[in-house]
């Protein structure tokens, strides 16, 4: 559980205080009977219950009901290596046990049920995330900091955003494609949770926060979620197999990281490793070369490069440009599926 910071998240009775103070001094009677208030007191009471907290033994998060068969879908890097955990509902006494279904690290989802007291889970309803709007209202429900059931408050900021995730070990970092960016605050502990709006459907998964890049602390007042369309893909995979046996995002099938200069510019992506058969690969890029151009297109981190490979299906040809050893060599490469192997 992450230690207590001084950074506060609004729950369901500071929330409603707030919005009281805000519309008593604009409305006349009673604030609490205000069309707002009621509509926002409706979907909390309607949507929280179905946010839950996840103990995965070295870390704790969020998780949302996805169906009747205590399916609970939640981030990849909440679930991390474990295989087991503890699941805590709204009001509930004691924790249920849950099982890993199915992790997908390239969009940071999982699905974890369990293995008791399904039929006592209620699964949320999902928005289309394509109709989300910039100004749209959205309150962002999980447990930060160990605060179960908490509530904050924002507007959609921004969407079709491509955003890093969280590192999980072992793997590249998740490329978040379609991100929707929110003023909410997005806490520790609020991964997994549900970003809803006001007609009580949920938009997406918060995932991360921003970092400043200077200071390396959180920034305030932008924070990411996973589109419920992306969700509901990967999950529904995960559900029925276990595993993304389809992805309609194309790889290059490497491993990455974002190559700095000396003077500390970003260059290019580092190639950790290709899969063996894979897109690179196959193409004769390797370890150790860094990819500075997809398509002719700069690529100097790599949120630019899975930007860019957004643009592209599976088995498309593209022209790769790589640095290997201070020599600048092309590669026509065959890509392939984000289903099949690395970002």
């Amino acid at each position: 559980m992450a230690s207590w910071r001084g950074r506060r998240s609004i729950g369901y009775v500071a929330l409603v205080a707030l919005i009281t103070g805000v519309l008593g001094t604009a409305c006349s009677g009673n604030a609490d009977q205000t069309p707002v208030q009621i509509a926002y007191q409706r979907i909390i009471k309607m949507v929280l219950p179905s946010v839950v907290q996840i103990d995965a033994g070295k870390s704790t998060g969020s998780g949302v009901v996805f169906d009747r068969k205590g399916d609970i879908v939640t981030n990849a890097h909440v679930v991390g290596g474990t295989r087991t955990y503890k699941v805590l509902t709204s009001g509930a006494a004691h924790p249920l046990a849950a099982r890993l279904i199915g992790s997908f690290a390239p969009d940071d989802l999982a699905v974890i049920r369990v293995t008791s007291g399904a039929a006592d889970l209620n699964p949320v309803r999902w928005a289309n995330s394509d109709e989300a709007q910039v100004g749209q209202v959205v309150l962002a429900m999980g447990n930060p900091y160990g605060l179960v059931d908490s509530v904050t408050q924002g507007i959609i900021s921004a969407t079709g955003r491509t955003v890093i995730g969280p590192k999980i070990a072992g793997r590249s970092p998740s490329v978040i494609a379609d991100a929707l960016q929110t003023s909410a605050a997005i806490n520790p502990g609020n991964s997994g949770g549900a970003l809803v709006g006001l007609s009580g459907d949920v938009l997406g998964i918060p995932t991360l926060e921003a970092r400043d890049p200077d200071l390396g602390g959180a920034t305030e007042g932008i924070g990411f979620a996973i589109p419920s369309n992306t969700v509901r893909d990967i999950a529904s995979q995960l559900v029925d197999k276990g595993r993304v046996t389809k992805s309609d995002r194309a790889s290059l099938q490497v491993t990455g990281t974002t190559h700095a200069t000396q003077q500390g510019n970003a260059d290019g992506v580092a190639v950790d490793a290709t899969q063996p058969g894979g897109a690179a690969d196959m193409a004769g890029i390797k370890t150790g070369d860094i990819i500075t151009r997809l398509g002719g297109t700069r690529t100097r981190t790599l949120a630019e490069l899975d930007d860019r490979l957004i643009d592209y299906e599976p088995g498309a040809l593209v022209k790769v440009n790589v640095l290997r050893r201070d020599k600048r060599e092309q590669f026509v490469v065959k890509l392939g599926s984000l289903s099949s192997g690395p970002a």
